[in-house]
Order: C-alpha cells, then sequence, then structure tokens
C-alpha cells in the first residue's frame, strides 16, 4: 500500500528547482520530506492510515474509481457513522491528490450519495458531558475525604488546572515546569504548540489565585512541592504503590482518572465523561455566570465562534428562558381565581 501522506510522494523534477547543485540534491530532499511529514499531525496521519486500510480490507484497490467508491459508501452507510464516513473519503481523497490520481472523492454522485447517507442515516454528535461547578464540587469533596498521599495532592491539581485553564487533554500532559510563569495575580502556562497551533506561535493561559477555600494555582504549587518535581513534565503517573514516574501522564490517562473519580462520586453520566468535559464544564458554566464572549473563546483558545456560542447557548438554556415568565404569569391567574 502507497502511504497516504505528502510525504510519500516522489519530487520528481522538482528537486531540480529545490536544489543548488548535484551534489546538495540529498540533503535538500530529506529536509523536503522533513517539511512534508511536518505539515500533518501524527493523530491525523495515523486517521487517514487506518481510513486506507479499512478501504482495502473491505476490498477497494488504489487508486479506485467513483462507482467502486459509492459502493464502499452505500455498504457501509448503516454501519458507520456518517462523520466516520466523511473521514474515510477525505482520506481517500488526500491520497489520491498527493499520488497524482483523479479524485474520485469529488464526483458529483459520490458526493450526493454521501448526503444522502448524511439525511437518511445521521444521528446528532455524541457530546461529552459538561461538568458543572457542582460537579466540580462534588469531586474536590471526594479527593478532600481521601487519605493523604501524592496522588491525592496529583488529582486535586490536575481537575483545578484543566478545568480553570480549559486545557485539551493533550495540552495537558505537554505542560513542563519550564512552561510555569509564576506572577502575583497568579500563574501563566506557555506551551510551545497545540492541537489548534501546529506551526508553534505558542499559546498562553493565565490563571488567577483563588481563596482559601478553593485554588488552582496553590493546588499546583502543592504538587509540585509534594513530588519533588523541578523540571520536566508536571503531571505524572503515580504507580499502584505510589511511586512517582519520570515521564509524563498519556493523554488517554486522563480520560480515565476523570471516569474513576465520577464512578466514585457517583455520577449518572460516568459513560459521557471525558477530557474534554472540563473545556465544555468551563464553557457552559462561565455562560451560566454571564462572562463575556470574547473572554470564554480566549481562556478556552477556541478558534471557531461557532463552538463557542454553541456553548454560550446551551450554559444558558434555563436563564433566558420563556418558561419563566409563562409559569409566573400563570401562576399569577390561578392566585387571582382562588
Amino acid at each position: 500500500m502507497k502511504e497516504i501522506d505528502n510525504d510519500s510522494k516522489q519530487l520528481g523534477s522538482k528537486n531540480d528547482l529545490l536544489s543548488g547543485g548535484a551534489s546538495s540534491l540529498p540533503t535538500l530532499e530529506v529536509k523536503h520530506q522533513q517539511y512534508l511529514q511536518a505539515a500533518t499531525s501524527d493523530n491525523t496521519r495515523k486517521t487517514y492510515r487506518s481510513a486506507i486500510r479499512h478501504f482495502e480490507r473491505w476490498g477497494g484497490r488504489l487508486p479506485t474509481d467513483s462507482e467502486t467508491l459509492i459502493r464502499y459508501l452505500v455498504e457501509h452507510a448503516e454501519s458507520l457513522n456518517t462523520r466516520t464516513l466523511e473521514v474515510r473519503l477525505t482520506a481517500l481523497s488526500q491520497w489520491h491528490r498527493f499520488q497524482g490520481f483523479n479524485d474520485p472523492v469529488q464526483d458529483p454522485t459520490a458526493r450526493k450519495t454521501l448526503k444522502g447517507i448524511g439525511r437518511t442515516h445521521g444521528k446528532p454528535k455524541k457530546k461529552a458531558q459538561a461538568l458543572r461547578l457542582q460537579d466540580m464540587v462534588t469531586m474536590l469533596t471526594h479527593l478532600k475525604q481521601q487519605a493523604p498521599s501524592i496522588k491525592r495532592t496529583r488529582d486535586k491539581a490536575l481537575l483545578l488546572i484543566a478545568y480553570f485553564g480549559g486545557f485539551r487533554r493533550s495540552e495537558l500532559v505537554m505542560i513542563e515546569v519550564g512552561h510555569l510563569s509564576w506572577e502575583s495575580e497568579g500563574l501563566i502556562i506557555e506551551l510551545p504548540k497545540s492541537k489548534t497551533d501546529q506551526e508553534g506561535k505558542g499559546m498562553q493561559r493565565a490563571i488567577p489565585y483563588g481563596n482559601k477555600t478553593i485554588c488552582p494555582v496553590t493546588s499546583l504549587k502543592e504538587w509540585l512541592a509534594d513530588s519533588d518535581i523541578t523540571e520536566g513534565p508536571v503531571f505524572r503517573p503515580v504507580n499502584r504503590w505510589g511511586q512517582l514516574q519520570p515521564k509524563a501522564m498519556s493523554p488517554g490517562s486522563i480520560n480515565d482518572l476523570l471516569k474513576v473519580i465520577g464512578k466514585a462520586c457517583g455520577f449518572d453520566f460516568v459513560a459521557d465523561l471525558s477530557s474534554h468535559s472540563f473545556r465544555r464544564g468551563l464553557a457552559t458554566s462561565s455562560a451560566r455566570e454571564d462572562v463575556d464572549f470574547e473572554t470564554i473563546k480566549k481562556q478556552g483558545g477556541w478558534k471557531s465562534d461557532t463552538i463557542v456560542w454553541e456553548y454560550i447557548d446551551e450554559g444558558q438554556l434555563f436563564n433566558d428562558n420563556v418558561g419563566h415568565p409563562l409559569i409566573n404569569r400563570i401562576t399569577s391567574l390561578l392566585n387571582d381565581q382562588s
């Protein structure tokens, strides 16, 4: 199977344009391949490769044509989510484009078939459960009741930093001591790269000091002090014997930790908990407290206004609800009749 990535395409005559002479050709080609490799994130590359393998296991051959593509769509219309099919088509489209073949995904009939599948079998995207402020209180109370340990200290700091920083799980495990700047007003965490900042322009999150009852900044200081972490990853695994590991926690372990705590707290939405629950919770809870749009967007590092407005609307479903005045009016009419 040919690789789907840009970096798999042969440079051909482009080498002549890149090179200043024959002796520099190998070096320039290697560098060019590295840049092509960097243009696609590892997660995207993995997803695309998986999509290509699925198509080939089904019986598809590359390059393919629109008729084969349509059969593939129809046969998987009921078994695969429409969004999954869209990703599969994107992967196939990328493969054909960067291998220099005609792209069958752009065929009008294929596109219309996918649209019809979406209208027939489409389902709302499953969303992570947003953590409300009361949920955070419940989890912090649960941790407070546990026996003192470095794991308890870590878990408390992780929950608070993840929530008030609006971090993605990949960003959370990426935080290192060198990214922390302690200011008189609180903490600034500066990451060199994130999911929406693949070019490495850098991103900042400011987390203010709290009070004696709850303070994410103080909690992080306590974790670093108790764990004796002075450099490297901030959030690290703690094994079953309470021993701190030198590497960073894996992104998947954030989900696992949240589900374990949620189950211990008796939440009935544990199945819908994930690391994204922190970000959704930050946005929706902020909206309920009438925090303005720009402030919410900035803290979560969202690029899309549409996504932020969706969170705000979700958080304010009961704030500006027609039910309130109508219920009050009916109550008043009933009182007048009594």
